[in-house]
């Protein structure tokens, strides 16, 4: 099969870059020449029926939720579960990240039960089968890493994370700097790192990488190049080891675009507030535009427990000077593996803090936060709940504390300043600064269409 990127260089708009422009309100044409320029994805794979996504400039920013086992909680339905939960609550992409139980049985059953593209960590089960096997992940055999690739992309996964980047000169500068304060903390890196000192041997993804775009080419699968050096501490932000692989990924991402494979480069990590803006300017400088992918970032070190929140500042952020894909965090980060609530949580203060860099990312699309406001103003709250992002939570929080007039809420009653201020200037409302209640009802519930 053809990818998008060959498709659209013999100038062809597919049905993907139809759905996706429908979705975005753009023109196909436009989504096309992203595709060709490498500034946009779109997921496909090509063994299940799936919800198309764009990932890329000018679009919405997008949210991924991670789900998987590990080692010590290994539960399949569990993981349907908080996939369910995920697609549910508006992700726009899935990560199956397992290492423990059966993973093939994990992935394909999670699959089995989503429409969102799913993306995975090839190196996750090829070294957890290694550790099985061998009693040693270092003892995996390379080409099994081959194997389990293609296997992944039989059963249908959209987008794949390949720690590409890391080669013996990004390992040589985390030695020469003294390693690091947060160490390695890329469970996929760390292991392929631990590989290359035990065999003494490059990594053969970076040896092999046309291998690797071929086969993605194969299922116009999406080439996430992983970030595995990433900075764990905000103190280890950008040193040369980051820097080192940072600088890889995006040299590997413009030649696998060359290839006709589709691909975008992961990133940041942890990086305090200052120099997220920094970091995406560097990553599309030097990747061409190419889709950034954002883990977190966290700006903070000491917000565990809360790193839902400490992760969607820096996400707010990175939307906003220009991240495509924001992986989010849930309030278990650093503590224990997410649970279905920390899916809903996570999830939720993700597609917020997108929200709120898109607001400033374009501000020509902030109607809807005009709406939300003239409603809250005119005490239209059925209008105004319906306009909310999220809807449900808002509504549960009123009805447990109504108040004696249905107008206001009980944070002000009869203090409520937005109804006196009402009474004092309507009569000096201008036409467009008066609320449409029909048109106002349609257009929220537009809104909401592309969040899920």
């Amino acid at each position: 099969m053809k990818t998008q990127i060959e498709y659209a260089r013999e100038h062809i708009i597919t049905p993907a870059m139809q759905d996706v422009a429908g979705q975005e309100g753009c023109r196909p044409e436009a989504v096309r020449d992203k595709v060709l320029a490498g500034r946009l994805v779109i997921p496909i794979g090509s063994r299940r029926r799936q919800r198309l996504v764009g990932i890329g400039q000018g679009l919405r920013t997008k949210v991924n939720a991670s789900i998987g086992t590990s080692s010590d909680i290994a539960d399949v339905d569990l993981e349907i579960a908080k996939a369910k939960m995920a697609e549910s609550e508006g992700a726009d992409t899935l990560m199956e990240l397992s290492t423990g139980g059966d993973l093939d049985l994990v992935r394909r059953s999670v699959i089995e039960v989503t429409r969102l593209p799913v993306g995975t960590v090839p190196l996750y089960q090829a070294f957890a089968e290694a550790a099985r096997r061998y009693r040693n992940p270092n003892k995996l055999d390379s080409e099994y890493l081959f194997e389990v690739i293609e296997r992944q992309l039989q059963d249908g996964v959209s987008f794949m994370a390949i720690h590409c980047g890391i080669n013996r000169f990004s390992i040589e500068r985390l030695r020469k700097q003294g390693f690091r304060y947060g160490g390695l903390v890329s469970k996929g890196g760390t292991f392929m790192v631990s590989w290359m000192e035990y065999t003494n041997r490059e990594n053969p993804l970076y040896e092999q990488f046309d291998r690797v775009c071929a086969l993605l080419k194969r299922y116009d699968a999406v080439l996430s190049l992983g970030n595995g050096i990433r900075a764990g501490a905000i103190h280890d932000s950008h040193d040369r080891a980051q820097v080192a692989e940072m600088v890889i990924n995006c040299e590997l991402a413009e030649l696998g675009r060359e290839m006709g494979c589709q691909t975008m480069v992961e990133g940041p990590g942890h990086v305090p507030l200052d120099e997220i803006a920094g970091n995406i300017m560097l990553e599309k400088a030097m990747s061409g535009g190419s889709p950034y992918y954002v883990l977190g970032p966290l700006p903070a070190d000491s917000g565990a427990g809360y790193d839902h929140l400490t992760a969607a500042i820096g996400a707010a952020n990175s939307a906003r000077y220009g991240a495509d894909l924001i992986c989010y965090i849930t309030p278990a980060e650093h503590l224990a593996l997410p649970g279905i609530d920390d899916v809903r949580e996570g999830v939720r203060a993700t597609r917020l803090a997108a929200r709120i860099g898109d607001i400033a990312k374009y501000p020509q699309r902030r109607d809807a936060e005009k709406r939300v406001a003239m409603a809250r103003r005119d005490g239209a709250w059925d209008e105004h709940l319906k306009s909310l992002l999220f809807p449900d939570a808002a509504a549960a929080i009123r009805a447990s504390r109504m108040p004696g007039d249905e107008k206001t809420c009980t944070m002000c009653g009869d203090f409520c300043a937005m109804k006196r201020g009402m009474t004092l200037f309507a009569g000096d409302l201008s036409s467009a600064k008066q609320r449409h209640p029909d048109e106002a009802a349609q257009r929220a519930a537009d809104d909401r269409l592309p969040e899920r």
